[in-house]
């Protein structure tokens, strides 16, 4: 178990900072520790609560629920129901560097490559385009693209499969951050 999870009891803040290769900021929010079991650590948003990245701010439209595998090339979304107007998928995955953590803080690098399933089942993988440019833009090193194809392609079959973590694991977890007081 990591050593750092004994600090954390349910509902304590966890900040989570994704960037871009190089240490850009990209998406930054708060979210609920909820616990961790065989796939990883699960935080959580409610409906409501905000996230930003440069140049923009957004709300959560539905709650959601975020795995962060210990030692896996992602970070996934979970999303409660579609939200009228939102356009959230079920499962939203990008692809990105091992979780990195700090006591109640998580990093990570985002790369680009999104595996996505909508609620009607289908998957795709969105920013290929993104992917290629940064690859030259950015100087994402052969290990790091490497890594990051390598994690696309199993990922694609597990998400299209709901094989485990991407079954219906996550609605545990959706009930236990359904149970924790929403913050004003």
């Amino acid at each position: 178990m990591d050593l750092w999870v004994s600090d954390l009891a349910p509902g304590d803040r966890v900040h989570v900072a994704m960037t871009k290769w190089g240490g850009a900021r990209h998406w930054t929010f708060d979210a609920k520790w909820l616990g961790s079991d065989e796939h990883g650590h699960w935080m959580g948003q409610h409906l409501g609560d905000e996230l930003s990245r440069p140049g923009a701010d957004f709300v959560m439209r539905s709650n959601a629920v975020l795995l962060c595998p210990r030692d896996a090339w992602f970070v996934a979304t979970f999303y409660a129901e579609a939200a009228p107007g939102a356009g959230n998928p079920e499962v939203y995955v990008d692809v990105a560097s091992v979780a990195a953590w700090s006591s109640a803080s998580v990093t990570a690098v985002d790369l680009d490559l999104d595996v996505v399933r909508r609620w009607d089942g289908s998957v795709f993988v969105d920013d290929e385009d993104e992917f290629l440019e940064h690859q030259r833009t950015l100087a994402y090193p052969p290990e790091v693209i490497s890594a990051a194809e390598s994690s696309c392609a199993q990922l694609v079959p597990a998400v299209t499969n709901h094989l485990p973590p991407f079954d219906d694991t996550y609605r545990g977890w959706l009930d236990v951050l359904a149970g924790m007081a929403v913050e004003s």
